[in-house]
């Protein structure tokens, strides 16, 4: 692997985009325009950069602890917070000894004092968007919904003669 293949690697685990990633590291923009179809997981034209990619991605995951698993479980601690679980409605509060999912789904809490006492304010981190995700990551929707119609087959049997017994003669 060169230079500029090790600096196209490193560039593109910045925001994991192969034509930016290209540019980045000194390819022409007309070579660029390629550069996703370099590393297309399922036939990368350039192997190596996929494997060396991979390799890299892997590395970090286990370096920061970050990976699948992880998201999805944060991504659902989101999805099915309740914030009943959250807040004592009829104190106005934050609920003691809350779970670890419960406060992590939380985006912030504002407390001000009032004539008529604290007045306890919870945003909780968007859910339809947590459960969009997930339904995503899942495979429940799909954004490319194409029906394809079936097109009639056209037999071109003008020339030949019909079978015997199919005639319109009667």
């Amino acid at each position: 692997m060169n230079e500029r293949e090790r600096r196209f690697c490193e560039e593109y685990l910045i925001d994991l985009n192969a034509v930016n990633a290209a540019l980045r590291a000194g390819y022409a923009p007309g070579t660029a325009r390629n550069a996703s179809c370099w590393i297309t997981p399922r036939n990368p034209k350039k192997p190596r950069l996929r494997e060396e990619i991979d390799r890299r991605i892997a590395e970090r995951s286990r370096r920061t602890g970050v990976n699948a698993d992880r998201v999805v479980r944060e991504l659902a601690r989101i999805a099915f917070a309740d914030m009943a679980d959250v807040m004592d409605i009829t104190a106005s509060d934050v609920r003691e000894n809350i779970a670890h999912d419960d406060t992590a789904a939380m985006a912030r809490i504002k407390r001000r004092q009032t004539p008529s006492g604290v007045e306890c304010e919870i945003r909780m981190h968007d859910k339809n968007r947590a459960l969009e995700l997930l339904g995503k990551h899942l495979g429940l929707f799909t954004d490319n919904l194409r029906a394809e119609p079936e097109l009639p087959v056209i037999v071109d049997d003008a020339g030949a003669a019909a079978p015997e017994g199919d005639s319109d003669d009667g």
